[in-house]
C-alpha cells in the first residue's frame, strides 16, 4: 500500500486571475514527502500548452540539495540560476513558500526568510497566467 502512496505525485495547476502583476503574492503551504527526490513550482504563460513560455521554473532537487531557477522565452530556456544561501527543505517537514512579485523580480521567501530573487524575463508580466506545482510534496494550501 505504501508504494502506491509514494508514487502519487502531487500536481496542482491554478489560474492567476488577470495574470501576474507587481505587489501580487502567491503562497504555497505544504509538506515534503518522507523520501523526496524533487518538486517544482512553475509560473506558466499557458496552463494548457506546456510548450509555451515559462516565467519561472523553480526546481528543488533533494539529492543535490539544489534549487534551480530558469525561464523559457520563445521556446528557449535561458541561463540557470542556482545560488542559494542555504537549502531550506527537509524530508517530512512542512513549509510555507511565498512568491512576491515585485516590479523587477520575483522574491522567494521560505518560512518568512528570503531565499532568492529571480529577475523577470517575461514582459509584460501579465502574460504569466498560471501556477503549476508538481513533485514530492503534499499541498495544504495554495493562495
Amino acid at each position: 500500500m505504501t508504494e502506491e502512496r509514494c508514487a502519487k505525485v502531487e500536481q496542482y495547476v491554478g489560474e492567476i486571475k488577470g495574470g501576474l502583476r507587481p505587489t501580487m503574492k502567491l503562497t504555497i503551504i505544504g509538506m515534503v514527502h518522507s523520501k523526496p527526490k524533487s518538486f517544482s513550482v512553475t509560473l506558466l504563460c499557458d496552463p494548457v500548452d506546456a510548450n509555451k513560455d515559462v516565467g519561472l521554473l523553480f526546481t528543488v532537487n533533494f539529492s543535490e540539495k539544489s534549487i534551480t531557477r530558469n525561464a523559457r522565452i520563445a521556446g528557449k530556456w535561458g541561463r540557470e540560476e542556482k545560488t542559494i544561501p542555504y537549502f531550506p527543505f527537509t524530508a517530512g517537514d512542512t513549509f510555507k513558500m511565498e512568491l512576491l512579485c515585485e516590479h523587477q523580480q520575483i522574491r522567494v521567501l521560505l518560512d518568512g526568510r528570503q531565499l532568492c530573487d529571480f529577475t523577470h524575463r517575461i514582459q509584460p508580466l501579465n502574460l504569466v497566467k498560471a501556477l503549476r506545482i508538481s513533485g514530492d510534496i503534499k499541498l495544504t494550501k495554495v493562495a
